[in-house]
């Protein structure tokens, strides 16, 4: 409906209803009327200027793009900067992010990866109940806004990865179960009703999720997607969703000449996410392994509760760095049950790793960081067991220098009942991590505010580590992608060595000392360095043997 124009629309195959019409223009407000009463945005909508309840509008795809002679980086050579438009900068924009695309891509990353963009209730949100996944967020720019940022990116050497949440629609704002059955009661998700992926007119369900990962290729340039909670994705179908998903994406990217990575969150240890298709796998390009942030995590801070008392003790991160992740089918407590299976046989770059993220700190009570729960020594070993895995690294906002403020939940829902729900379900997960502190109110405008990135306290000493851990990750051949698995993954009392045929990285995490293979080695980077705020290196060539460190140290090594 067009001011008091009304398009009558008529019935085709399969459920949909379809119409012509002239005389629209960009930025024009239209609903759907439902069955002759119920007014509703479009789901597929490209914009929602009034907010998730207003009038759905018409958005030109025609843009300037400056792009044509950008070429994303092979999956080998990521490094993804995982970030929230509205946290990054104190406007909160997609236009104010692009003014430190520079920096990044100085610092060595050359991938970006927004927290989810598609328009959600109000103006503070981390994106992951958004209710339009065709939609760019009106408070960050909106579909123009997204443009101009992707085509920024691409100007200064950056891919942009969506992040895409398929596995649920928010709890307020979303109408799309007016117009036809998109959720499905036989499943249930931590977040709602699942979608459905397998039932009775899935086929049209699958084609509305799928639809918008080719129009953001298209119309937005984006360079692939990060598939929010796969686990969370219950399909019993010959055909998994996930695998048509992967198939989609990557047949319109070779299309268009583009990367189209497909790259899953996943809590599930399973090779088969990233098999390929003719091993009955589901083909995506990467997958999260936790495991390397849990056993990073557990060693410097000592924490042992919900699932961090899978985790601990050195033999967990060994693990880890020469199979990919810990749990391959052995007995998990926390989930008091078998987890996991081998991931031997994929390429090391196929596992996305970070030392922090949006999940891991916002999902604690106060949303700490790593850098106000550790010290600096423990700081730059957990930067350099990151940078120089073999895995593919994700970065999160701020970490590079430091980042002391936290990153916390929070909504601006505008509905009553739901702002105090998820108050007091916040509360309540939390209730026996009462070590934690207090949890912030997630609908205060303070708990938001509290969580913008503050660039003046950072420590130039940590961004300078940051910056040559990730030069030397990409100029010694040893450490190159497609670098092999390390040939020997060495565990001592407090710390790991991982050696390669020519370079031997030396990772201590406290008091004790390891056995090095016969060198000699000399070191190419320390973090006791001074230039990294160390009290200086006192390292010199060795022939090999044994090692003992006092405390938290990183050394590069190579042959002499």
């Amino acid at each position: 409906m067009l001011a008091d124009r009304t398009i009558a629309l008529a019935r085709e195959d399969r459920g949909y209803f379809a119409a012509g019409a002239d005389g629209l223009h960009d930025g024009d407000r239209y609903r759907f009327r439902l069955d002759g009463s119920l007014l509703r945005p479009d789901p597929a909508s490209r914009s929602q200027p009034d907010g998730v309840h207003g009038a759905s509008a018409l958005v030109d795809p025609a843009f300037a793009w400056t792009d044509a002679a950008f070429v994303a980086p092979p999956l080998r050579d990521l490094v993804v900067y995982q970030l929230h438009v509205g946290t990054f900068t104190p406007e909160g924009t997609f236009d104010a992010a692009t003014r430190h695309f520079r920096e990044l891509r100085d610092l060595g990353v050359n991938a970006l990866e927004p927290l989810p963009i598609a328009q959600f209730p109000g103006t503070r949100n981390w994106g992951y109940d958004g209710a339009y996944p065709w939609s760019a967020q009106e408070s960050y720019g909106g579909a123009t806004g997204l443009r101009r940022f992707i085509d920024a990116a691409h100007a200064s050497g950056l891919a942009v990865i969506l992040d895409v949440v398929h596995n649920h629609l928010g709890p307020e704002g979303s109408y799309l179960g007016d117009y036809g059955r998109y959720l499905t009661a036989r499943y249930e998700t931590p977040w709602g009703p699942a979608m459905n992926f397998d039932g009775p007119d899935s086929d049209e369900v699958r084609r509305f999720f799928l639809e918008s990962l080719l129009m953001q290729l298209r119309e937005y340039h984006v360079d692939g997607f990060r598939i929010d909670a796969v686990h969370a994705i219950v399909d019993q179908s010959a055909h998994p969703y996930l695998a048509e998903l992967a198939d989609v994406v990557h047949a319109e990217a070779r299309a268009l000449g583009r990367a189209g990575y497909v790259i899953a969150e996943s809590a599930l240890n399973d090779a088969r996410v990233i098999a390929p298709r003719d091993e009955h796998g589901w083909g995506h390009d990467a997958q999260w392994s936790d495991d390397f942030h849990h056993s990073v995590h557990a060693l410097l801070t000592g924490e042992r509760e919900g699932y961090y008392q899978d985790y601990g003790g050195i033999a967990h991160l060994a693990t880890t760095l020469r199979d990919g992740w810990c749990y391959q089918g052995q007995y998990s407590t926390f989930r008091r049950r078998r987890y996991g299976n081998s991931p031997r046989g994929r390429g090391p770059e196929q596992l996305v790793v970070a030392i922090q993220d949006h999940d891991q700190i916002g999902n604690r009570a106060r949303g700490d960081r790593l850098s106000t729960l550790v010290g600096s020594e423990e700081l730059k070993v957990a930067a350099a067991a990151l940078l120089l895995s073999p895995f593919t690294p994700m970065l999160f906002m701020g970490e590079e220098y430091g980042e002391t403020r936290p990153f916390q939940f929070f909504t601006s829902h505008s509905e009553p009942a739901l702002i105090q729900g998820v108050r007091l379900g916040r509360r309540e997960e939390f209730k026996e991590f009462a070590w934690q502190g207090e949890v912030p109110d997630p609908q205060s405008e303070e708990t938001f505010r509290a969580s913008i990135l503050d660039r003046s306290g950072g420590s130039a000493e940590l961004r300078l580590l940051y910056r040559e851990l990730l030069r030397l990750r990409a100029t010694i051949p040893a450490l190159r992608p497609l670098r092999p698995a390390p040939t020997a993954v060495v565990a001592g009392e407090a710390a790991i060595a991982l050696v390669y045929d020519a370079v031997a990285v030396v990772l201590s995490f406290g008091a004790g000392s390891i056995e090095l293979p016969a060198g000699p080695w000399e070191a190419r980077l320390d973090t006791a360095e001074a230039r990294f705020g160390g009290a200086g290196a006192t390292w010199a060539g060795r022939e090999g043997g044994h090692l003992a460190f006092s405390g938290a140290r990183a050394l590069l090594l190579v042959r002499a």
